[in-house]
């Protein structure tokens, strides 16, 4: 039941692409196909607890009969009293009726841990990496500098293949470190590990000489870190109550309209105000489920505000600005900017015209540091920077020429 329902709730949430891909017969098929092992696995569940609670009933009558035929016998040579006999079959029906509704339960139990084993495989499940507790560091001694040594890691679903080896870098406080690199070299993977989605294989991550490992995930994710993914995901409300933009809390009980105002400051910020303030509702409109009604674009701005407006120490962007036109980026690309000053900020990005202005550059090249600089250091060295640059040239000015 538990596959079937994943296929259906995975088919539905993708419908346009299972549209695209005129795939319906296909995802129809794949339903059916996982709807039939599990009607084979429940008409055997039903078998068994039939046959359980056939031989249950077939036992007790038999007590029945048996202390009719025993006590017709001693009734019949005067050794038992007809009220006796009376007695012995109201006790024997009585505890046949209750381990018949024994035998019930019994089916019942049975047919409850089937339906909630994945629950509770869950619920016994230990965390490996805490929701809450650890170390905080206070406001007013937070630098937001940020170390990798020797930082090896690998995905626990192939713990044979190392996404990162021996991988070390130093990103101080307040500056702006850009990681390039080719796709699947790691850079999405060092944002996941300054999250703390995963902990690292070996070596270490530290925030102000203190292991990540020691701090609280909560605080850490909540008020040091704003992230910014390349797949943003929205919820079905921009502004909900005392949740702006459905991620960012609002403490302060209260606090609404004041904290309506910093939502609006936020979107402002990250050039999204004037196209939520054209929405029917303001702020208030419902985008749907993952932000469905909305362009890429309006939803990458949505993310942006969404980040800044827990006015983070440090500022993780993993291709912030990827699905936007070339004027919102050129906007957004202002705006994060200014809000980039006096914040430690990491940019993960494939289109290095985003990271000329970056304080250094780290190279990825099959999970080490390959190359560290600045941008007119990396492309005087001609290595594999400046071999990025070349290609990107060539590239655009073939889309150019094809325009």
């Amino acid at each position: 039941v538990g596959l079937s329902t994943a296929v259906a709730d995975e088919c539905l949430g993708n419908m346009r692409t299972v549209r695209a891909f005129a795939m319906e017969e296909q995802e129809a098929k794949l339903f059916s196909r996982e709807l039939e092992k599990s009607t084979h696995l429940n008409e055997l569940l039903g078998m068994g607890i039939g046959i359980f609670q056939a031989g249950t009933n077939l036992f007790l009558n038999g007590v029945v009969l048996g202390t009719l035929y025993i006590g017709g016998n001693m009734l019949s040579t005067g050794v038992l009293k007809p009220g006796d006999l009376m007695s012995f079959l109201v006790c024997a029906q009585t505890i046949q009726k209750s381990l018949g509704q024994l035998s019930i339960l019994w089916g019942t139990y049975v047919r409850g841990m089937s339906a909630g084993a994945r629950v509770f495989e869950y619920i016994n499940e230990i965390p490996t990496i805490p929701v809450k507790g650890g170390k905080k560091i206070p406001y007013y001694s937070l630098k937001g500098e940020i170390e990798f040594k020797n930082v090896t890691f690998a995905y626990p679903t192939r713990p044979f293949q190392k996404v990162l080896s021996d991988f070390n870098l130093h990103v101080p406080p307040g500056k702006v470190v850009a990681i390039v690199g080719i796709s699947g070299s790691g850079k999405s993977t060092l944002a996941q590990l300054v999250e703390r989605f995963y902990d690292v294989s070996e070596g270490s991550i530290t925030v102000d000489d203190i292991d990540i490992r020691e701090l609280d995930p909560s605080w850490v994710r909540g008020k040091l870190i704003g992230f910014i993914n390349q797949e943003p995901i929205l919820f079905a409300y921009i502004y909900y109550g005392k949740y702006s933009l459905r991620t960012s809390k609002c403490y302060r009980r209260g606090a609404g309209l004041n904290f309506l105002s910093k939502v609006i400051q936020a979107a402002k910020e990250a050039n999204a105000d004037e196209f939520i303030s054209s929405f029917s509702q303001g702020y208030h409109t419902i985008v749907g489920e993952r932000g469905v009604t909305v362009s890429g674009g309006q939803k990458q701005r949505i993310a942006i505000a969404r980040a800044l407006i827990k006015n983070p120490s440090v500022l993780i962007l993993d291709e912030a600005t990827s699905a936007l036109d070339a004027e919102s980026e050129a906007v957004v690309q202002e705006e994060l900017e200014k809000c980039m000053k006096g914040r430690t900020t990491i940019i993960i990005a494939h289109r290095l015209s985003t990271i000329q202005n970056a304080d250094l550059i780290a190279v990825l090249s099959n999970g080490k540091l390959a190359e560290l600089g600045t941008h007119q250091s990396l492309k005087r060295k001609g290595g594999i920077y400046s071999d990025l640059i070349k290609q990107q040239q060539k590239e655009n000015k073939k889309g150019s020429w094809i325009l």
